[in-house]
C-alpha cells in the first residue's frame, strides 16, 4: 500500500514538472534581430537607376526593440557615381546605408516613424570637379493609416554628388495593400525629389536641366514561404541631367524591375 501511494505521488510530480517549467519560462525578449538578402534586375532608388539599368545583389540586418526603437544596415552594389563622371580617380562600387529611428502606433490603425539615415558610398576615390563625394545624411518622418503612408525626407548639407544642396528633400505617398490570405501585396507610389541650393539652381539654367523630378511606381509581390517575388514598374519625368547614353541611357526612364528577397 505504501509503495502504491509513493508511485502515485511520483506520477503526479512528474506530470507537474512541464507545468512548472512553463511557469518559470523567461518572458519573451524585447530585442529582435533579423536579416534580409535579395537580388533585383535593376536597383532603382526614387525612380533613378543606381546601377545603369544592371542587376544588383542586396542585403542587410535590422535590430528592433519592443519600445519602437530600431537600427540597421543595408548594402547594395552601385555604379552611378563613376558612370556619371563624378569620379576623377579611384573607384566606388558599393552603397552601405546605416539608419536608426523610432516607430510606433497610435489611436486605431495609425502609425508613425521618425529617424536618420546615412547613405555611405564605399571606395577610395577622388571626386571630379565640381562634384563632391556622394555620402549623404537625411532625417525623415512618416505617418501612416492602415496600408497608406506619407513620408518626408530632408537632406542635411550637400546631397549625393551635388554640393550646396542644404534643404534638398523628398516627399512621397505610398500604398501597400495586402490581399487577404493570398500572400500577395499590391503597391503604388508617387514621390517628388526637390533639389535646393545654388548648384541645383545653376543646373536648371543649363542644357542638362534641373535635377528635380517626380517619380511613379506600381508593384505586385507574392510571398512564397519567406521568399518574396516582386514585379514593379517605375517611371519619372526626369530631365537630361539623368541621361547618360554611354551607361544605360536615360536613368529615369520607365522600367520593369524583377526582385527576389528573403528574410532571415
Amino acid at each position: 500500500m505504501l509503495n502504491k501511494k509513493l508511485l502515485n505521488t511520483l506520477v503526479l510530480a512528474a506530470l507537474a514538472v512541464p507545468t512548472l517549467a512553463m511557469a518559470e519560462d523567461a518572458p519573451a525578449s524585447p530585442h529582435t534581430v533579423t536579416g534580409n538578402v535579395g537580388m533585383v534586375s535593376n536597383y532603382v532608388f526614387r525612380g533613378i537607376t543606381q546601377t545603369s539599368h544592371n542587376p544588383a545583389v542586396q542585403g542587410g540586418f535590422d535590430y528592433a526593440h519592443a519600445s519602437g526603437l530600431y537600427a540597421g544596415v543595408w548594402g547594395s552594389n552601385v555604379s552611378w557615381i563613376a558612370d556619371s563622371g563624378a569620379v576623377a580617380s579611384g573607384s566606388v562600387g558599393m552603397e552601405l546605408d546605416t539608419y536608426a529611428g523610432f516607430k510606433n502606433t497610435f489611436a486605431e490603425d495609425f502609425s508613425y516613424d521618425i529617424g536618420f539615415v546615412r547613405y555611405n558610398y564605399l571606395g577610395k576615390y577622388t571626386p571630379a570637379a565640381p562634384w563632391v563625394k556622394a555620402d549623404t545624411d537625411e532625417v525623415y518622418g512618416s505617418i501612416g493609416y492602415k496600408w497608406i503612408s506619407a513620408k518626408y525626407s530632408y537632406g542635411l548639407g550637400k546631397f549625393l554628388t551635388i554640393p550646396d544642396a542644404q534643404g534638398t528633400n523628398y516627399i512621397e505617398l505610398n500604398a501597400n495593400y495586402p490581399v487577404s490570405d493570398t500572400g500577395i501585396t499590391l503597391g503604388a507610389h508617387v514621390g517628388k525629389q526637390t533639389y535646393k541650393g545654388s548648384s541645383a539652381a545653376y543646373l536648371a539654367t543649363t542644357a542638362s536641366g534641373s535635377p528635380t523630378y517626380t517619380d511613379y511606381k506600381v508593384s505586385i509581390s507574392k510571398d512564397f514561404s519567406g521568399y518574396v517575388l516582386g514585379l514593379a514598374y517605375s517611371k519619372t519625368n526626369a530631365s537630361n541631367f539623368y541621361n547618360w547614353p554611354t551607361f544605360g541611357g536615360n536613368w529615369g526612364k520607365g522600367v520593369a524591375i524583377l526582385s527576389l528577397t528573403h528574410a532571415m
